[in-house]
């Protein structure tokens, strides 16, 4: 007989915009799986709607993840209104991250990617900002920037890097300092990690996380050629 428990893996998705989060969150874990961003148990994906926030469970293999495996949290109170069926399952340790982009940028959906090109750019594609005590990505003139929110063809995509902690949530507060440095950034790369990216609702997130990471793996592959990320002089 066919079994059951295991959810069918597609390349694609049958969201609408007005899916329940928990399904979107199952589906586009199934199709990032695919793409190398959510592998190992690594990774994952927040939504908010209003005040409620649907979260993932920590430590599950990324394709598996049930719509009846998602938690569901108040933002405001920082508390679970409804934990999933059964399992024992734990919050996702993305957590304090995902509420950060939430109640500091309003965002609707965070995306958390652990794939090779977010890792490649931050060893190879980045340089000290000195005054910010941060490292950056830059790349411009690359046409997928156009899809991060307020940025053109022209535009110099800034993106910040955090070190890396030995535990997820110690990364919190260095991330909360560096989304109120850069107003302008949608993620935030993690050193030999991976990165964060937000949008104002999940299909703006799901817009900004497949134009970012085209744009890394896109400054890894310059970088091996020696072409410039930034084509200096030309901003307009």
């Amino acid at each position: 007989s066919k079994m059951t428990s295991q959810p069918t893996t597609h390349h694609y998705t049958t969201l609408t915009s007005s899916s329940d989060p928990r399904t979107v969150i199952s589906q586009l874990m199934q199709l990032y799986y695919t793409t190398g961003w959510v592998s190992g148990t690594g990774g994952g994906i927040s939504i908010r709607d209003n005040n409620t926030v649907y979260i993932a469970p920590s430590g599950v293999h990324k394709e598996r993840v049930r719509e009846s495996d998602i938690f569901e949290i108040s933002l405001d109170e920082d508390c679970v209104l409804k934990k999933p069926e059964g399992d024992n399952l734990k919050i996702s340790a993305c957590k304090p991250l995902f509420f950060h982009a939430f109640r500091e940028r309003n965002a609707g959906a965070v995306i958390h990617s652990h794939a090779l090109s977010t890792l490649l750019a931050t060893m190879t594609c980045i340089e000290k900002n000195e005054q910010n005590q941060c490292h950056e990505f830059h790349i411009s003139q690359v046409e997928m920037i156009k899809g991060i929110k307020g940025h053109g063809f022209y535009d110099t995509l800034v993106v910040p890097v955090i070190e890396n902690t030995a535990h997820e949530h110690e990364l919190a507060d260095e991330m909360l300092r560096v989304m109120r440095l850069y107003p302008k950034s949608y993620a935030i790369l993690v050193k030999r990690h991976g990165v964060y990216i937000w949008g104002d609702s999940w299909e703006q997130c799901k817009t900004h996380a497949e134009c970012y990471h085209y744009l890394f793996e896109a400054a890894v592959e310059m970088r091996k050629l020696g072409v410039p990320l930034v084509v200096e002089g030309q901003d307009k």
